[in-house]
C-alpha cells in the first residue's frame, strides 16, 4: 500500500542518519504542488493566463495579486552570484515592480531568490530547465549556508515551465514591454466564515535551523492564534509525523532506541548519534504527550492552551539541559492548570505491544485526501486542506488564513489592529515600565508592539514610551505616589508628590533631598532656623519642631516670641468682650430694620385704606360707600 511503503520508507532513511522530519519523502508519497495563476497583460501575443507553482519560502501574498514588469538579465542568468551595482532592479518612482526572470540550475533556487531581493527585484519567476510538470521549489536539504538567508526572503517567487518561459524571454530580446499579474487570490480555498487549519509540527529542539524556526513561529504566532481561536474564527489542530519500523528490524539497537509500541511509531534521533543524548522514543513520547494537551484542553472548551504548553515546555524544558523529560512536563502541565492523569490516561501504555488510538490517528491524517497531498516536509501548515507555501512567519501565515475566509466574511481580525502579539512579554517590548506600580507602555496589537504611555485609573502619563513615562495633572499621586519620595514615622504620613504645580518631585517643609529617593529630615534646632526667642528652648521632631519657653511663659509659633500668661489671659478676655459687643451691635442693628420694615408696611396699608374711599383702584372695584346707605335708610 502506499501509506505502507511512504511510513516505511521514511523510516529507513530515519534509520540511515538523514533529518528525514525536514525532507520530503521520495515518489512512494503523493506530494502536491500549489499553484497561483500568472496573467500576462502584454504584448498582446502571449496574452494570457499560466500556472506557477509557489515557492516553499519567501511570503506569497495570499488574498491578494502583484503586477509587474519582467527583466531579464544580460549576464548573471541563474542569479547564482550577487548582482552588481549596474544591475539594480529597483523601479523608477511612478513605475510597475520589476519582476526578475531567471534560470533553474547551477544553485539553489532559495539563494537565487535571495540574490534577486538584494538586486531590488520584487518578486521572481524562475523558468525550468526541462519540460516537466511543476514542482515546489524548496531547499532539498538541510544547508547551513542558505539557514543564513532564507528565514529573511521576503518576495514571493515562482516556478513556470520552460516553454512559458521561453516565449517571456522572446518578447524581453524583442524590446517589448512585458507586463504580468501575480494573483494568489484562489490559492486558499475560502468557503465560509470560519478557517479550519491545521500545523504538522515536532518537538524535537535539536534538530538545527529549521527546529529553531518552528519554535520561532509557534512563540510569535500564540497571541494570534489564540484570539482567533478564542473568537470562534478559526478551527486550529496541531499533528505530528510519525513512522513504523519493518518487522525484521524491530528488536534492532535502531528500533529500540527510535521506536515505542514495538516498533510501530518512530521519530529519528535527535543526535543522530545512538550512543549518546536523548533517542528518537522521547521524542515520539513528547509528541503524544502534547497530542493529548491539546486532546484533554479541548475537551474542556480550551483547545487555546496547546500553545501555551508547546512555548512553555520549550522554554522550560529544552534538551540542550537535559531537562526533556515526564517530570519538567508534568510541571508545565500543573501550571496551565491541566488535570496530569487525564493526559496521561491518554497516552497510555508506550510499552504495549498494540496500537495507540492517538499515534495511529496521525498515521492515517499524513496521508493526502482530496485536494491535499501527503504530509511529507516539516513544518507543513495546511489552511482548509490546501497546503501553505512561503516563510512560516506570523504576518505571511496570518494573512494566509484570513484569505481562507469566505469574501465580505471576514472578521475585523483581519482588517484592523484587533489581534494582538504577545511581544511584550519579552522584555517588555523594549518599552517603559513601572515594576513597582504594575504599570507598563507595551501595547500588543496585530502589526507588532507599540510603546505608549497610558491612562491609568484617570490618570494621564506623559512621555517618549520607551524610557520614560510620568504620571501629570490630578490625582498622579494615587499611582506609586508620581513615583516620589514617601515615608510614614509614628503615624504621620510625609510625601514628596504633589497633585498641583509642575508635576515635580519636591521634599515636604522640613525636608530635604532629590524629591524621588530620598528626603531627609531637616534638624530645624541645629539650622538655627526655629525658637530663637532668648526665653525658647528648641526641640527636633520627624518633619518640624517644637518649641517651649522657661518661667511659665506661652510660645507664639507665628511671632517666635514667648509672653506670660496673664498677657494671655488678658488678651484673651479683651477679645472674648469685643466678640461680645460685636454681637450686641449686629443684634441691634438686625432688630431696627426688622422696625423700618414693619413700620413702612403699616403705613403703606393705611395711605390705601384711605385712598380706596375717594377712588377706586385699578386692581379693584367700585369701593362700597356705607354712610351713603346709611342716610338711605
Amino acid at each position: 500500500m502506499r501509506r505502507s511503503d511512504g511510513l516505511l520508507l521514511g523510516f529507513l532513511l530515519a534509520v540511515w542518519g538523514l533529518e528525514l522530519g525536514f525532507l520530503a519523502s521520495p515518489a512512494a508519497g503523493r506530494f502536491v504542488v500549489e499553484k497561483n495563476s500568472l496573467m500576462v497583460t502584454s504584448p498582446s501575443d502571449i496574452r494570457g493566463k499560466h500556472d506557477s507553482a509557489i515557492g516553499n519560502f519567501g511570503i506569497p501574498q495570499y488574498g491578494g495579486s502583484m503586477a509587474g514588469t519582467v527583466v531579464y538579465p544580460k549576464t548573471n542568468n541563474y542569479a547564482c552570484e550577487e548582482f552588481l551595482a549596474s544591475d539594480l532592479l529597483k523601479p523608477k518612482p511612478g513605475a510597475l515592480p520589476n519582476f526578475l526572470l531567471i534560470d533553474r540550475g547551477e544553485c539553489l533556487f532559495a539563494k537565487k531568490v535571495w540574490n534577486a531581493q538584494n538586486a531590488g527585484a520584487s518578486a521572481v519567476l524562475v523558468v525550468d530547465d526541462k519540460d516537466e510538470p511543476l514542482i515546489t521549489m524548496d531547499l532539498p536539504r538541510e544547508d547551513d549556508e542558505a539557514a543564513k538567508y532564507i528565514q529573511n526572503i521576503t518576495i514571493p517567487s515562482a516556478l513556470i515551465d520552460k516553454n512559458f518561459g521561453e516565449k517571456l524571454k522572446k518578447a524581453f530580446h524583442s524590446g517589448e514591454m512585458v507586463n504580468v499579474n501575480l494573483d494568489w487570490r484562489e490559492a486558499v480555498p475560502h468557503p465560509d466564515d470560519r478557517v479550519e487549519y491545521e500545523l504538522w509540527t515536532n518537538s524535537n529542539d535539536e534538530c538545527g535551523p529549521k527546529c529553531n524556526m518552528l519554535m520561532d513561529f509557534i512563540k510569535e504566532f500564540k497571541g494570534g492564534a489564540q484570539l482567533l481561536e478564542k473568537g470562534g474564527y478559526s478551527q486550529f489542530t496541531p499533528h505530528y509525523i510519525t513512522w513504523y519500523c519493518p518487522k525484521p528490524f524491530i528488536f534492532s539497537k535502531q528500533c529500540k532506541s527510535q521506536c515505542i509500541n514495538h516498533g510501530r511509531y518512530c521519530a529519528p534521533d535527535p543526535e543522530q548519534d545512538f550512543s549518546t543524548g536523548y533517542e528518537g522514543k522521547d521524542v515520539v513520547v513528547e509528541n503524544l504527550r502534547q497530542l493529548c494537551v491539546f486532546k484533554v484542553a479541548n475537551e474542556s472548551k480550551k483547545p487555546w492552551i496547546w500553545w501555551d504548553y508547546v512555548t512553555d515546555f520549550h522554554i522550560r524544558c529544552p534538551m540542550k539541559v537535559k531537562k526533556y523529560n515526564k517530570e519538567c512536563a508534568d510541571a508545565v502541565i500543573k501550571s496551565l492548570g491541566l488535570d496530569v492523569k487525564k493526559i496521561e490516561k491518554c497516552m497510555g501504555d508506550t510499552n504495549a505491544d498494540s496500537e495507540n488510538p492517538i499515534l495511529k490517528m496521525e498515521q492515517d491524517a499524513q496521508v493526502g485526501k482530496g485536494s491535499r497531498g501527503d504530509v511529507t516536509i516539516l513544518p507543513t501548515l495546511i489552511v482548509n486542506n490546501r497546503q501553505y507555501r512561503g516563510k512560516l512567519e506570523k504576518k505571511a501565515v496570518l494573512k494566509a488564513i484570513c484569505a481562507g475566509f469566505e469574501e465580505t466574511t471576514e472578521p475585523a481580525v483581519c482588517l484592523s489592529d484587533d489581534i494582538q502579539t504577545n511581544e511584550c512579554l519579552d522584555n517588555n517590548g523594549g518599552c517603559w515600565q513601572d515594576k513597582a506600580a504594575n504599570i507598563t507602555a507595551c501595547k500588543d496589537t496585530f502589526r507588532g508592539r507599540v510603546c505608549e504611555c497610558l491612562v491609568v485609573d484617570g490618570v494621564q502619563f506623559k512621555g517618549d514610551g520607551y524610557s520614560h513615562c510620568e504620571a501629570i495633572g490630578p490625582g498622579r499621586c494615587r499611582i506609586n505616589n508620581g513615583g516620589c519620595w514617601q515615608e510614614t514615622k509614628n503615624g504621620k504620613t510625609s510625601s514628596a508628590c504633589q497633585d498641583t504645580g509642575d508635576s515635580k518631585c519636591k521634599c515636604p517643609p522640613g525636608f530635604k533631598g532629590d524629591g524621588i529617593k530620598t528626603c531627609a529630615d531637616i534638624d530645624e534646632c541645629k539650622e538655627k532656623t526655629a525658637c530663637q526667642c532668648p526665653e525658647c528652648s528648641c526641640k527636633n521632631t520627624w518633619g518640624s519642631y517644637e518649641c517651649t519657653c522657661s518661667g511659665g511663659l506661652l510660645y507664639m509659633r507665628e511671632h517666635d516670641t514667648c509672653i506670660s500668661k496673664t498677657a494671655s489671659e488678658a488678651k484673651a478676655t479683651w477679645t472674648a468682650l469685643w466678640l461680645i459687643l460685636g454681637l450686641l451691635a449686629f443684634a441691634a442693628f438686625g432688630a431696627y430694620i426688622v422696625y423700618k420694615y414693619r413700620l413702612r408696611s403699616y403705613m403703606d396699608s393705611e395711605i390705601r385704606a384711605i385712598m380706596a374711599q375717594y377712588m377706586p383702584l385699578d386692581s379693584r372695584g367700585e369701593v362700597p360707600n356705607h354712610a351713603h346707605e346709611e342716610d338711605r335708610a
